[in-house]
This record gives structure tokens, C-alpha cells and sequence, in this order.
């Protein structure tokens, strides 16, 4: 397999961010779109020990045949000595994966890990350290 990039579609694109290959997902994921991911997950999980992040947020639509891409994605990372995680808020894709009986499989994670920068408003209330402090004239 090349180790070139994969071009951004419609459907998904990738770029590394700190030891993850993130792919961000958009729009409706079918069976005439799933080969568009499938694409962009064959990449990332094709190198050795890949730690792989599919960010699912901005998908509106996903169903059994983007299911499918992330299992054999998921089988190929874990075979190269590596993971496959979803990122993912929305509880109609946490519905299907329960319903598909593969939350377990993909416990999805709210955002990505690590220490990005984060919107101010999320950073109000902490105290030096990164831990959260009390409210201003409150009893913290």
C-alpha cells in the first residue's frame, strides 16, 4: 500500500494531530458512500501500531454499511499492533452502535484526547493546574 495521502472527498478527509491519524467524517455515510471512508481508514490503519481517531460529530447520517468499514478498519488496526477509536457526541450514532451490539467494540469518546486548545469559555473556572476551581462567591 502507498504511504501518500489520501485526497479529501466529500465524505472524509485526514490529517495527523499529535500521535493520532484523525479522520473526520461528514455528512451521510451509505453503502454509495462508505467506499469514500473506507478509503481514508485503509490509509491510516495501513502503517504499523496505528492509533487511529474516526471524528464522527459532523456525520448526519450513518448506517450498517459505515458500520461494516469500521469493523474491518478497526480488525485491521488491532492486527498491526494498533487502535481504532470513534469520536462521537451524538446519541443517535451511540443508539446504533448499541443497537448493532458494538458499543462495547467502540465505546465512543466525546472529543479528541489530548491537550488542544480548548475554547475560552471551557477554560473559565480552572485553576493553574487544569483542575477546576470554584466559583467566583461561591463555595468552591
Amino acid at each position: 500500500m502507498s504511504s501518500e495521502p489520501v485526497a479529501a472527498n466529500p465524505f472524509a478527509r485526514s490529517y495527523t494531530l499529535g500521535p493520532y491519524t484523525v479522520v473526520e467524517v461528514s455528512g451521510e455515510i451509505d453503502l454509495a458512500t462508505a467506499g469514500s471512508l473506507a478509503e481514508h481508514l485503509e490509509a491510516a490503519t495501513g502503517r504499523p501500531a496505528p492509533d487511529v481517531l474516526v471524528d464522527l460529530r459532523p456525520v448526519v447520517f450513518f448506517d450498517c454499511s459505515g458500520l461494516r468499514t469500521l469493523c474491518r478498519a478497526e480488525t485491521r488496526a488491532r492486527e498491526r499492533g494498533g487502535r481504532l477509536r470513534l469520536v462521537s457526541d451524538r446519541p443517535r450514532l451511540h443508539r446504533l452502535l448499541r443497537a448493532a451490539g458494538l458499543l462495547r467494540r467502540f465505546p465512543p469518546l466525546p472529543t479528541i484526547p489530548g491537550p488542544h486548545p480548548e475554547p475560552p469559555e471551557l477554560r473559565e473556572g480552572m485553576d493553574g493546574r487544569g483542575k477546576a476551581g470554584g466559583r467566583p462567591g461561591g463555595s468552591g
